[in-house]
């Protein structure tokens, strides 16, 4: 990729020629409300800096409260249009809108690879899972059933039947992280959509071009105007008033656990759905794969450089096992080499901006100022941030207990998988955790006694196109996301009793 491309973004495709215009050489991108592509009435931008040189790649509107009202009400007086569209006819759009989006896939890879700094290949893995879950949610739409209740089966009700009924909660509003930025909100939007929702997206104020493409192939699809709406922004100025806002029935937010602890306290009584942070941990049992175990957890720490909420962050490995693990986890680790991602060969990637780095260099000199020992990496310039290897990282260290969102390796010592478990479960997040066995029963029996959303065996946690429901427990998040869940947690239930009587009265038999 040029750095022409790179600054100009001249690789889009002229059927996204209506999402932006452009200033100076710098494409200024579009908000998406009623079925236009418009600017701000504000007149302002944000900035959207590449991670991989820190420069200005494009520019995307600074939302302000007019256009987010009018946004929101657009989805509202939507409401009606999207119910009326028969469901199969929904699962249309969506399955052309999954073909188009085949159509520019290097459009959306390149972005992603420019924005949020990854390289081909997660970019790559990213936009395919995107298109997977388009396709594992349509099929999953058609089971949206109804239930038929008989009440005889009840002395109050002997004379009535029930049927339940799942409809849609109405507005829903998307927000989206920027670790993932275009799977994030495909994983929101869809569901939202097929189960009869409309939407006001609003994505990560880092990387959010990539959802405006993705918005773009949804017109392009048919989607009517007014049922999806996006505005960018900032979290404080555009999140905050369509959590505030008694016209959206649910926020469903990807996000740091600050910042949903922040919406679930300004959203009145909005139905939530929040995916936030997680300090994923992994215990290394005594009948253990070694090689296996430590190939897996290196992978799971620093994976896109440690960016992923179901990241491992801290390793739990028997003492007596320490030495064989360490010395496996040494020979893999100077394979992990960091550079521009645009390059052939990269598998550290830039944090997504400086502020970051800074951030995961506080965890890191703490670690060894309280007594960690540093056998790899530690340091980062700009927001290039070296792998880095702890080893017997103390309890009292801030790295053993906030999530580190950074490539940085943590071992743990511990006496037992008892111990482990009581670390693990110590913790205010309780997202993923994963633990490495060959005995069924160990492996159930830490599995059984984590607390958290999800534990994987003999792998690191990974949601991908969210086949299996994950979601956290604690201060990780409310409810369940994944093929199936998403759908239920974007409906809500309605019961319609029916009286009988008139048909007859139902037989009783007294002694």
């Amino acid at each position: 990729m040029e750095n022409r491309e790179l600054i100009k973004y001249d690789f889009l495709n002229e059927v996204f020629k209506d999402i932006y215009r452009e200033e100076n050489g710098i494409k200024i991108f579009k908000n998406f409300i009623n079925g236009k592509w418009i600017e701000s009435s504000g007149g302002k931008y944000l900035d959207i800096f590449s991670p991989i040189n820190n420069e200005i790649v494009a520019k995307v509107q600074r939302s302000n409260k007019e256009d987010v009202e009018d946004a929101i009400n657009s989805a509202f007086e939507s409401r009606k249009k999207i119910r009326e569209i028969a469901a199969i006819e929904r699962i249309r759009i969506l399955n052309k809108a999954r073909h188009l989006m085949e159509n520019y896939k290097e459009d959306f890879v390149k972005i992603l690879m420019i924005e949020a700094g990854k390289t081909r290949d997660l970019a790559e893995g990213e936009f395919n899972t995107a298109i997977l879950r388009i396709k594992l949610t349509m099929e999953d739409a058609s089971k949206i059933y109804g239930e038929y209740i008989p009440g005889d089966w009840a002395e109050d009700k002997v004379s009535k039947v029930a049927i339940v009924l799942r409809e849609p909660l109405g507005v829903i509003a998307c927000i989206s992280s920027f670790n993932y930025p275009l799977f994030s909100l495909v994983s929101k939007i869809v569901p939202a959509l097929l189960a009869g929702n409309t939407v006001i997206a609003k994505p990560a104020s880092d990387d959010p071009t990539v959802a405006l493409l993705f918005v773009k192939i949804l017109q392009e699809a048919g989607i009517p105007d007014g049922t999806l709406n996006l505005v960018t922004g900032l979290g404080g100025e555009v999140g905050d008033y369509i959590a505030r806002n008694n016209k959206v029935q649910m926020i469903t937010l990807t996000g740091s656990t600050a910042t949903g602890k922040h919406v679930a306290e300004i959203c009145d009584m909005k139905k939530l759905h929040l995916e936030l942070g997680g300090k994923g941990a992994a215990i290394i049992a005594n009948d253990a794969d070694i090689q296996l175990a430590a190939k897996k957890t290196l992978e799971g720490s620093l994976r896109y450089s440690g960016q992923r909420c179901d990241s491992i962050n801290r390793i739990l490995i028997l003492k007596d096992l320490h030495d064989r693990f360490l010395e496996e986890i040494l020979k893999l680790f100077d394979s992990y080499k960091i550079g521009n991602p645009l390059e052939n060969g990269t598998k550290i990637v830039p944090l997504i901006n400086v502020k970051a780095a800074d951030k995961v260099q506080t965890l890191v000199d703490d670690a060894i100022q309280k007594g960690a020992k540093l056998l790899r990496g530690g340091k980062h310039e700009k927001n290039y941030f070296e792998p880095t290897l702890l080893d017997d990282v103390p309890l009292n260290a801030r790295i053993a207990w906030e999530e580190t969102f950074g490539p940085v390796v943590v071992i743990i010592k511990v006496d037992t998988i008892d111990d482990a478990i009581e670390i693990v479960n110590k913790s205010n997040y309780g997202l993923d955790s994963c633990v490495f066995t060959n005995n069924l029963y160990t492996a159930w029996r830490v599995a059984k006694a984590l607390e958290e959303g999800s534990v994987t065996i003999n792998d690191f946690p990974s949601h991908g196109t969210g086949y299996f429901p994950f979601g956290g427990n604690k201060d990780s998040g409310l409810g369940r996301e994944g093929i199936g869940y998403s759908l239920d947690e974007m409906t809500r239930i309605k019961t319609i009793q029916i009286d009988l009587t008139p048909l007859g009265q139902i037989k009783r038999i007294s002694k």
